[in-house]
C-alpha cells in the first residue's frame, strides 16, 4: 500500500478503487493518520470522528468489492467547514453560544449529496464564529495555521478547510464564501476554491448574511471540484433562492484549453494597492493564459470600491444575528465580532435600501462588462498569508475591516458571479500566491475550464509544505 495515499486526488482514488489497488478503509486511515501527524501544530479540525469515518470507509469498501460503487465520489475522503449541517455532528459555528446539546438531525443540502454518493466524511474543519472574518481563529477553537509558515494564517473563513487540504487531510473539502471564505484561504495556502455562482449550490440554513453567501468546493485539483459540483449542485427544494438543476456535467469539456476565449485582466480593478510580488506572480499567470491562446486585454471593469456596500449588509446580518443575544452570551463571543455587532446598531433602514441599490447597480454593471469577455483576471488577493491570529495585517484601532485587505473577493459576492482562485506561483518567502477568475454569471463551466488550463499548463498545484 502506498504510505502517500492521503495525497492522492479524487480521480486518482477513483481509479484505484476500480483496480483494487487499495481500499476505501486504506485511503480513511492514511487521511486519519496524517491528521493525528500535524493537527496539534495546525489546528484546522473541530471534530474528529474516527468510528463514523471508518465505518463510511468499509461500508463504502463492500460496494467496490461488490462492483457498486455509489458514484466517482465513493470512497473519497471530505472535510466540511464547521457551518454547514452534519447529521449527528455537533456544528458549532465556531462559536460558545451555540449549544452542543441538541439533537443535530439532519444533513444540510451539499453534505446530504456527498452523503448519497457515497464520500467519506473525516471530520468537521474550523471557522471564525459565525464565519465572520477573513482568518480562521475564534474563542471556541483557537488559532489555524497555515502548512506552508505555521506561524501565518490559512486565510479565512473557511481555513481550516484550507490548511487541511494543503496539508494533505483529505482531496476534497466543504467551503463557505460570503466575501471570499472559500478564495481568500485557497489563494493563502495554494490550494484550489471555487465560489459557485449564487444558488447553484443549494444552501440550508440559509446564511444570515443573506445573498452574498454561498456554498461550493475546495480542493487541491480543479478536476476534482468539478466532480463535487456534478453532485451538490443536485436540487434542494429547502433553499428557495437554488437554482434550477441545468443537467450541467462539469468534467464535459473541463479540458477544452483556454485557446479564442475573451478575458480581460484587471490588475488592481482601478483602485486596489498590490504587494509587488503578487502582481509579478499574477501577471506571469495572465502571459500563460495568453500563450495558450487566451485573447486578453488589461481593463477595469470601471467601478469602484463596494466596501462600505458590502459593510452594510454584511455587519446587518451579524446584528440581526447575534444583536439579540443574552448578555452572558454575549460575553462569550470574539470581541472583534463583538464589537462588528455594535457598530452595526447605528445602520439604519435607509442605509440598507440604499446599500442594496448599489448593489444592484454594480450587479447590472458587471452583466454588462461580462457581454465582452469569457472571463475577468485579477490578483485573488493583494498580499501574501500574513500572522496568524490578529485580525489584519494593521489593525491599529481595532474596529475589524478585514474588508481592507481584502478588495478582489467581496464584489464579486455582491454580483453573485462564479469566482475561483487558483495556485499561481510562490513569493520569495516560499508563501501561495493565488489567481482569481471571475466568470459570467451562471457560466461555473467557463471558470472551471479557465482554471484546468492553467494547472495542466504549470506545477504550482503539484508542491506539497515542506515536513508534510
Amino acid at each position: 500500500m502506498s504510505k502517500n495515499l492521503n495525497w492522492l486526488s479524487a480521480t486518482k482514488l477513483n481509479k484505484g478503487y476500480h483496480k483494487k489497488d487499495f481500499s476505501p478503509s486504506e485511503v480513511a486511515k492514511a487521511c486519519l493518520a496524517q491528521v493525528e501527524r500535524h493537527e496539534p501544530a495546525l489546528n484546522a479540525m473541530s471534530l474528529i470522528d474516527e468510528p463514523t469515518t471508518l465505518a463510511m470507509a468499509e461500508a463504502s469498501a463492500k460496494r467496490w468489492k461488490k462492483g457498486e460503487p455509489l458514484s466517482p465520489l465513493d470512497g473519497v475522503p471530505v472535510l466540511i467547514k464547521d457551518l454547514v449541517l452534519v447529521k449527528g455532528w455537533p456544528t458549532l459555528r465556531g462559536s460558545r453560544t451555540v449549544d452542543r446539546n441538541q439533537s443535530w438531525d439532519n444533513d444540510a443540502p451539499c453534505v446530504a449529496r456527498l452523503r448519497e454518493a457515497g464520500a467519506v466524511f473525516l471530520g468537521l474543519t474550523t471557522t471564525p464564529e459565525f464565519g465572520w472574518k477573513g482568518v480562521t481563529d475564534s474563542p471556541l477553537s483557537g488559532i489555524t495555521r497555515n502548512p506552508w509558515n505555521t506561524e501565518t494564517t490559512p486565510g479565512g473563513s473557511s481555513g481550516g478547510s484550507s490548511a487541511g487540504l494543503a496539508a494533505g487531510y483529505a482531496p476534497l473539502a466543504i467551503g463557505t464564501d460570503g466575501g471570499g471564505s472559500i478564495r481568500i484561504p485557497a489563494g493563502f495556502t495554494g490550494t484550489f476554491g471555487h465560489k459557485p455562482s449564487f444558488g447553484r449550490v443549494p444552501a440550508w440554513p440559509l446564511s444570515p448574511f443573506g445573498t452574498v453567501a454561498h456554498v461550493g468546493p475546495m480542493t487541491r485539483r480543479v478536476k476534482d471540484a468539478a466532480l463535487m459540483m456534478n453532485a451538490i449542485t443536485q436540487a434542494d427544494n429547502r433553499d428557495w433562492f437554488s437554482l434550477p438543476p441545468d443537467g450541467a456535467d462539469y468534467l464535459k469539456g473541463l479540458s477544452k484549453g483556454v485557446k479564442g476565449l475573451r478575458i480581460a485582466y484587471s490588475p488592481r480593478l482601478g483602485y486596489v494597492e498590490v504587494d509587488p510580488e503578487i502582481a509579478a506572480l499574477v501577471r506571469a499567470a495572465v502571459e500563460k493564459l495568453a500563450d495558450l491562446g487566451a485573447h486578453v486585454e488589461e481593463v477595469d471593469p470601471g467601478f469602484s470600491d463596494p466596501a462600505e456596500c458590502f459593510r452594510v449588509i454584511w455587519f446587518s446580518g451579524a446584528r440581526s444575528l447575534l444583536g439579540q443575544l443574552p448578555p452572558e452570551k454575549k460575553a462569550l463571543l470574539d470581541p472583534a465580532l463583538a464589537d462588528v455587532v455594535e457598530q452595526a446598531a447605528s445602520i439604519t433602514v435607509q442605509d440598507v435600501f440604499d446599500a442594496n441599490r448599489a448593489r444592484g447597480l454594480l450587479g447590472t454593471q458587471m452583466r454588462l462588462f461580462m457581454e465582452k469577455y469569457d472571463a475577468l483576471l485579477t490578483p485573488t488577493l493583494p498580499i501574501p498569508a500574513f500572522a496568524a491570529g490578529i485580525l489584519q495585517p494593521s489593525d491599529p484601532d481595532k474596529r475589524g475591516k478585514w474588508v481592507n485587505w481584502t478588495p478582489f473577493t467581496y464584489p464579486f459576492n455582491l454580483t453573485q458571479q462564479p469566482a475561483a482562485s487558483v495556485p499561481c506561483g510562490f513569493t520569495r518567502a516560499g508563501l501561495p500566491a493565488g489567481l482569481h477568475v471571475v466568470g459570467r454569471m451562471f457560466d461555473d463551466r467557463t471558470v472551471l475550464r479557465v482554471c484546468q488550463a492553467f494547472e495542466e499548463a504549470t506545477d504550482f498545484h503539484k508542491a506539497t509544505p515542506a515536513g508534510y
